[in-house]
């Protein structure tokens, strides 16, 4: 089973950039496909993006299209985000999900995986 750990939250400002990272551990990080969701107290979890197990397919929510870009590097067992013209409306627990039952198809919903991290925050300031 994989353990994932996020990392590289921290409070940016308003059209600012950050570059989460998500390191896996305890199994093959490249059997498994990777996916991104945020969560404030007041929404339910939301899809930010995801990535086929081999990294070639990705997937973004519309609204992060064009500025948020999810990568992995399957020898260092890390998939990332970096999102770029961070939006007031965009401060959340950032999560990293895997799954290895389909890992070659895109997953969307929170559903689609059975592992997740703890998440690691991300305020933006105005």
């Amino acid at each position: 089973q994989v353990q994932l750990v996020e990392s590289g939250g921290g409070l940016v400002q308003t059209g600012g950039s950050l570059r989460l990272s998500c390191a896996a551990s305890g199994d093959t990080f490249s059997s498994y496909k990777l996916g991104w969701f945020r969560q404030t107290p007041e929404k339910a979890r939301e899809f930010v993006a995801a990535a086929t197990s081999s990294g070639i397919s990705t997937y973004y929510a519309d609204s992060v299209k064009g500025r948020f870009t999810i990568s992995r590097d399957n020898t260092k067992n890390t998939g990332n985000l970096q999102m770029n013209s961070l939006k007031p409306e965009e401060p959340a627990g950032y999560y990293c999900d895997a799954d290895s039952l389909y890992p070659s198809l895109l997953g969307k919903n929170h559903w689609d995986y059975d592992h997740w991290g703890l998440g690691t925050q991300v305020p933006v300031s105005s």
